[in-house]
């Protein structure tokens, strides 16, 4: 597990595996071929017989492919195969290959079905797969408010962790950057530790801002033990539940074949379910920010008591994305959006006068302004 950067220097990056080549250039060397081992072969169900293999989709950090193998029976059947490198692959792989089983023992439909993950046998470069059902679906139509939050809501309770606290297992990423998830009783103890984490990467990519480092020691010294601690005060309970861990549109499809929502590129750990919903407040989500999400969604599962303070509560989580973002995206607005909602929260429980006063006027959830994700910022919807 990564190291938990010390409050008193938030400038303390968690342990990041060895750097490798990147993608682009990974695939560049390759003339077109697709990378594909016998290791693979044996992640198929058995008595498959494969057939073929191809590039299909697109992904920033990992290659993406089909795999086309025969049943006993002679009929063929696809499968989704993703290829990363190095010790940054094979967390990143096994973190998703963990995910999608747990999702899938409470939610089988909900997400691809699991087959197999692994290292290589042959290769000049550590290599890992992840080996997934194929699902044809439509990564454009937003999914139906109803049907996508009545199962969402069910797969957050119906899950159950294995200790009975929050945190995980394995190591897993939003994007390429890895979580900290070591596993706590406290839910306030485990987010301070995983929003510190994230502001690390965001220190590291985009360099100091002192504003910002001294309204986050105050977020992570005041403001979450007193906005989230009392969750489980007073003989108040949450239950920890798994979550997708990155669920924004981009992540969602509509299975062609059945109509259904579908989740994919998970990076999960058991959180206060609100986690989740916390996402859908970043700048770079466009169809989950709507209103109407939130609300059949708490037609499900109820906000948490107090039940006055579950905005403020979304606005703290959203921070983390926000944050993760930016780390990812040098330069990007979403660091001036993490720093506002910073900013809002101390001035409400835990006033200082050593930041800025929160701004409305730039507060994207008010005004509408939303980015356009992994593209240059000029592109921009709302306002």
């Amino acid at each position: 597990m990564t190291a938990t950067p010390n409050p008193s220097d938030l400038r303390n990056t968690p342990e990041q595996p060895e750097a490798v080549p990147s993608v682009k250039k990974v695939v560049a060397s390759l003339g077109g071929v697709f990378p594909f081992d016998d290791a693979v072969i044996d992640a198929l169900p058995k008595g498959s017989t494969f057939r073929s293999v191809e590039h299909f989709g697109k992904s920033a950090y990992t290659i993406t492919g089909r795999v086309v193998a025969s049943d006993p029976d002679g009929s063929e059947k696809s499968y989704f195969l993703k290829v990363a490198y190095g010790e940054p692959g094979r967390i990143m792989l096994r973190g998703q290959w963990e995910s999608f089983k747990d999702i899938y023992k409470v939610a089988p439909g909900f997400i691809p079905i699991p087959f197999g993950f692994g290292q290589y046998k042959v290769a000049t470069l550590p290599t890992y797969f992840f080996l997934s059902e194929f699902v044809d679906m439509d990564e454009t139509a937003a999914p139906g408010p109803e049907d996508f939050c009545a199962k969402l809501a069910a797969m957050h309770r119906d899950s159950k962790s294995p200790t009975g606290k929050f945190g995980y297992h394995v190591q897993t990423c939003d994007g390429k950057l890895p979580h900290i998830v070591d596993w706590e009783a406290s839910w306030a103890d485990f987010f301070r530790k995983l929003f510190l984490g994230v502001l690390g990467f965001d220190l590291e990519t985009n360099g100091p801002w002192p504003e910002l480092e001294r309204a986050a020691a105050h977020i992570a010294d005041k403001v979450i033990p007193r906005l989230l601690g009392v969750l489980q005060a007073d003989g108040r309970h949450i239950d920890p539940a798994i979550i997708h861990g990155d669920l924004w549109e981009g992540n969602v499809g509509i299975n062609r074949a059945t109509g259904e929502s579908i989740l994919f590129d998970a990076g999960s750990f058991f959180a206060h379910n609100e986690m989740e919903l916390g996402h859908w407040r970043c700048d770079f989500t466009s169809v989950f920010c709507a209103e109407t999400y939130t609300r059949h969604y708490l037609l499900h599962y109820p906000a948490a008591e107090p039940v006055d303070e579950f905005d403020d509560r979304l606005r703290l989580y959203s921070i983390k994305g926000n944050l993760i973002y930016s780390a990812g995206h040098p330069g990007s607005s979403l660091r001036r959006t993490a720093y506002n909602n910073m900013c809002y929260l101390c001035e409400k429980y835990a006033p200082t006068e050593s930041i800025a006063k929160y701004d409305q006027r730039i507060d994207p959830f008010i005004t509408g302004r939303r980015i356009v994700p992994h593209l240059p910022e000029a592109s921009l919807e709302g306002n």
